[in-house]
Parts: C-alpha cells; sequence; structure tokens
C-alpha cells in the first residue's frame, strides 16, 4: 500500500496524505486536486476504489461512420469519455461497407433502451437520404444529436465543421503561394460535407482569383485514399498546380498519384487535406491540412445530448465550428514553369 501510496502521489504532484484522504473518500481536497489522483490512479495501472467509480446513468448510442478513417475513432473517444465522466454508457455501433446498416443499428439500440443517440457523418449528411428516419425519432420522445451534416427537415441539434470555410482557407492559402490552378479532390456530390465544401471552394476561387469555371477542376470520387487517388489524376490531367482535399485519406492518395507520376510534393504539385487527423504530421511529407476542431464539436454535441435527457433542452438549430488551417511541408511555392 506504502509503495502504491507514494506511486501514486508523485504522478499526481501531491502528497502520500492527500492520496489517501481520496481515496478513503475524506472531505477537504479541492476538485482539481481529486482529479489529478483520480488520473494518476488510472494512468498508473491501478483499479478505482468503488467510491471512487463514476455511477452509471444509462446508455447512450453512438453511430459512426467507418473507423478506417482515423477522424471518426477521434470522435468517438473525446464522445465515449465525456459520457463516461457523466456516468453514461457509450454503445459504439460503426458503419462500414457490406456491414450493419444505420437503421438497424438504430433498431438495436432503441431495444437496450438507451437514453439518447448521437450520429457522426450518417445519413443525416445524405442530401437524397428520407430523413424520416430521424424524424421518427424525436416524434418518441428520444434525445439525438447529429454531426457533420445538416437539414431543415429534423427538429433536433445539428453540430457542424464550417465546410466552405474550410475550402475557402485551403484555397487562400494556396493562392497566397501563387498557385492558379488550384483542384478539389471530394467525395460524391450528395453529401452535405461536399456541397459545402464546393461552395466554399467555388466562393475562394472567385474571390481569390476570379475564375468561375473551375468544373474542370472539381473531382468527385469517395473519401478513401484510393478516392483521392482517383480524383488526383483526374486533376494532374487537367494540368493543376495544387490539390485540396476533402479528407486527410483523400490526400493521402492524391501525394501517391503525385509520385506515380514522376512529380514531387509540394515541389511539382502542393497537397491539402482536411481533419488533421491522427499522425498527419507524421506522413511524407507532413500533411498541410484543415483542422476540424473535433474535441469542441464531441463536447458540445455530448454537452446538447445531455441537456435534452435531463429536460433542460438545446437549441434545435446548426452550431457552427470554424476550422483552422495548420500549414506543414505538403504545400509550396508553384514552381515558376508550370503557371
Amino acid at each position: 500500500m506504502s509503495t502504491r501510496l507514494a506511486d501514486i502521489a508523485a504522478q499526481a504532484g501531491v502528497s502520500e496524505a492527500t492520496v489517501s484522504r481520496v481515496l478513503n473518500g475524506k472531505p477537504g481536497v479541492a476538485p482539481a486536486t481529486r482529479q489529478a489522483v483520480v488520473e494518476a490512479l488510472d494512468s498508473s495501472g491501478y483499479d478505482r476504489p468503488a467510491r471512487l467509480r463514476q455511477p452509471r446513468a444509462g446508455l447512450i448510442g453512438l453511430i459512426v461512420a467507418d473507423l478506417s478513417n482515423p477522424i471518426f475513432p477521434a470522435f468517438a473517444e473525446v464522445i465515449e469519455n465525456t459520457l463516461a465522466v457523466h456516468g453514461y454508457t457509450a454503445v459504439l455501433c460503426a458503419l462500414a461497407p457490406g456491414g450493419i446498416n444505420e437503421d438497424d443499428y438504430t433498431d438495436l439500440l432503441l431495444e437496450r433502451g438507451v437514453s439518447g443517440i448521437i450520429f457522426v457523418s450518417g445519413l443525416h449528411g445524405d442530401s437524397q437520404a428520407d430523413h424520416g428516419r430521424y424524424r421518427r425519432l424525436t416524434d418518441r420522445g428520444l434525445p439525438i444529436v447529429l454531426i457533420n451534416g445538416y437539414t431543415a427537415e429534423v427538429d433536433a441539434t445539428f453540430v457542424s465543421s464550417d465546410e466552405s470555410g474550410s475550402m475557402e482557407l485551403a484555397v487562400e492559402h494556396l493562392v497566397q503561394l501563387g498557385h492558379r490552378r488550384i483542384g478539389l479532390a471530394v467525395g460524391q456530390e450528395r453529401f452535405v460535407p461536399v456541397i459545402r465544401k464546393t461552395q466554399g471552394y467555388r466562393k475562394g476561387m472567385a474571390d481569390r482569383l476570379g475564375v468561375t469555371d473551375v468544373d474542370r477542376w472539381i473531382a468527385n470520387t469517395i473519401f478513401t485514399i484510393e478516392g483521392g487517388e482517383a480524383a488526383a489524376r483526374e486533376l494532374l490531367d487537367a494540368h493543376c498546380t495544387a490539390i485540396c482535399c476533402g479528407s486527410d485519406m483523400m490526400a493521402i492518395g492524391a501525394i501517391r498519384a503525385v509520385r506515380q507520376q514522376g512529380l514531387r510534393v509540394p515541389e511539382d504539385v502542393s497537397v491539402v487535406g482536411f481533419d488533421d487527423s491522427t499522425l498527419m504530421g507524421y506522413i511524407d511529407p507532413p500533411l498541410t491540412t484543415v483542422r476540424q476542431p473535433v474535441r469542441e464539436m464531441a463536447l458540445v454535441a455530448v454537452r446538447s445530448l445531455l441537456d435534452e435527457i435531463q429536460g433542460v433542452g438545446s437549441p434545435h438549430t446548426e452550431l457552427v465550428f470554424r476550422p483552422e488551417l495548420v500549414v506543414r511541408r505538403s504545400t509550396g511555392p508553384v514552381a515558376a514553369d508550370t503557371e
């Protein structure tokens, strides 16, 4: 016990006596200090005493898109951890091509008696989907929050990244580097994030370059590495010197396509991603990207859902978060002989 107390005290930066007070549920310890001790206890691999375990308040459904894209595990991690702090257990349902679909997952969660559901990049982002599936949930009084994708047909809280603004940031950055033939590699046209990214790209090109005829520089494929590679090949054939991508995964594919044509990034072609997902600062070259504020968005989504569950209510509107341009080494000045 003495060794354990010493380990935890050293990691938390407090005395062994303070650790003892926390473990025994004694008063007189500041909340921040108590939290530091609990975190040290967890990271040291010790089990929490029963009195320090969060009481369970219920289940929350969490339906997210394909976990092969690291941005979705990032959302899931923040949402799960935040729900746990408030006593709720997240039931994670991951969508994947050929797997269980969103409606079946929703039915499963309803059978489990969840208190609410958070949808991340689900069918609410598909402009051609039947959004009646969400209205049926709200009509039965189930609190829901929907992340990244908006429809006015559903009376609920939506949390979104500013997709349009993200591409304006990307275009502005590339224009400042001297690029004029800037392409856009995005997913299928029916999805709300794609519609908005395309609008932002068009606006950026018009405002910064006075160019409105950009259809030949827009490539719609899918949000995967392979999709980015295919889109980039199309844009390179259109003589683009820079490519804005709808996701970091697409950007990785675009870099692969550039290299397959014997070109270099960024010396010959600049590439910008979107998300700033895990490890994008460590690929070759480190990726310039537009950072999606995942943590902030996830925290607001959880807070909104819990407010609905507790009867406080949350704004039934779209809460839009401004992204941030993160400049690394996949973008550079346009080559003198290409413009």
